[in-house]
């Protein structure tokens, strides 16, 4: 086989399957170079980790602009009218419900306590964490582009969905030069976004490498106490899913006169699509059928409000950051105070606009989070050791937030028919 043959068949193997592999590699190694008393073959191959880890702190701040501006200039309430309100409202709801329950579950299992990756560094969050107002009224920014530039997520997040939406109004004037400037504007940030998530696909093809790298030091200098906080990380985020689809879900539905095992019955087919290709998009398609023939959901809602869903709605990653941001504060010995805890919930709500759809996405939604509770994802730090820990095991985590967020699409979408109507009753 010639190289470029052997490049090509290594591209194709899913890149989550890949980073796996390099997560249990580089374990491997560094335990065997830690035990032999030789942790420096380790340390010389963890720039190869801060690489990996400059290039996604690269793209975190242009995906937020470009894919919120996007996302929030498709969402307009001045053209979805009704179904698309009732919708949106649904998706930021459950959302901030999940990354509640996430938190919640953090908090209980205290995934990452007693591994003090972080020695040394102090706690600096604890002292100098801003109150609830001003972190509300720094929300907003006295300078887009000033908080574009420092890395400030939250202002960004505010600046960017504000402008999307303008640009959404803009797009429908009847005054031709304001409406092909706001278009040619609006193609612009999509083709930023799109560039970006090119970009994306690129640096996670080198993610294996990174997270053997990391894996392998945090290995070699921590040994075999890791696998227990990283095995609580994992029940912690399934237990919260379960929560999610059994309480969350189940209550919506039982307000509505909907029963939550009709549903899941109804369901089942893109919930386990879901799980297995741990891609939204991809199980679209089955979504749909799952909606018209299983669920009398008219073609003319679920035509919309699931592919919506399929971008903005992102109920089981959103839980996962709750926990996973958690893990790595507890890791570095920086426990969250509540007031950081909330911001978790804001960033992670309002990111969850833009960046479903994103090759990547858990990670780069990740690093947004962990900005902005002060968490800098610099190289060399604990905060990137914790991070790459995480990264090593999110193919786990991917199937179950992936089946969570379809879950949620059709709960939502079954719901917002319900009200307007339009349900085929004699389906349930």
């Amino acid at each position: 086989m010639s190289p470029y043959g052997a490049l090509e068949k290594l591209f194709r193997i899913p890149i989550l399957r890949k980073i796996f592999i390099g997560l249990v590699l580089g374990a491997v190694y560094g335990l065997i170079v830690g035990a032999i008393g030789h942790p420096g073959a380790a340390t010389a191959i963890k720039p190869l980790g801060d690489l990996f880890v400059r290039l996604l702190k690269m793209l975190v701040m242009p995906i937020v602009l470009a894919s919120l501006v996007v996302g929030a200039a498709s969402i307009s309430p001045a053209r979805l009218g009704r179904v698309g309100v009732k919708i949106v409202i649904y998706y930021l709801i459950t959302s901030a419900f999940a990354v509640f329950i996430g938190l919640i579950m953090a908090n209980l299992f205290k995934p990452g306590l007693g591994l003090e990756l972080g020695t040394g560094e102090g706690k600096a969050i604890e002292a100098t964490a801003p109150s609830l107002v001003d972190t509300l009224l720094n929300i907003v920014p006295t300078n887009p582009f000033g908080a574009l530039s420092s890395g400030a997520v939250l202002p960004t997040i505010f600046f960017a969905i504000v402008l999307g939406i303008a640009l959404s109004y803009l797009m429908t004037s009847e005054n031709e030069r304001i409406k092909n400037s706001a278009t040619t504007l609006y193609n612009a940030f999509d083709g930023l976004a799109e560039a970006m998530y090119k970009i994306v696909r690129g640096v996670m093809q080198y993610a294996p490498i990174g997270v053997f790298a990391l894996i392998a030091y945090i290995m070699a200098t921590q040994g075999v106490k890791v696998v227990g906080p990283l095995a609580e990380v994992t029940l912690a985020v399934y237990l919260g899913l379960i929560i999610q689809i059994a309480l969350v879900y189940g209550i919506l539905l039982k307000f509505f006169g909907l029963d939550l095992i009709k549903f899941l019955n109804k369901a089942k087919d893109a919930m386990i699509t879901a799980f297995v290709t741990r891609s939204s998009s991809g199980t679209l398609p089955v979504t749909m059928r799952v909606a018209e023939e299983n669920m009398g959901v008219p073609r003319s809602i679920y035509s919309f409000t699931l592919p919506l869903g399929a971008t903005i709605n992102m109920d089981g990653t959103a839980l996962y950051q709750g926990v996973c941001a958690m893990f790595i504060a507890f890791a570095i010995g920086q426990p969250l105070p509540f007031s950081q805890q909330l911001v978790i919930v804001l960033t992670a709500v309002l990111a969850s606009i833009g960046t479903a759809g994103v090759p990547g996405a858990g990670a780069i939604m990740l690093a947004m989070v962990l900005e902005s509770v002060g968490l800098s994802l610099e190289p060399g730090t604990a905060v990137a050791l914790a991070y790459a820990m995480i990264l090593g095991i999110d193919a786990i985590l991917d199937m179950g937030r992936t089946m969570v967020n379809v879950t949620g699409d059709l709960v939502g979408t079954t719901i917002v028919t319900k009200t307007e109507g339009e349900l085929d009753e004699s389906r349930w």
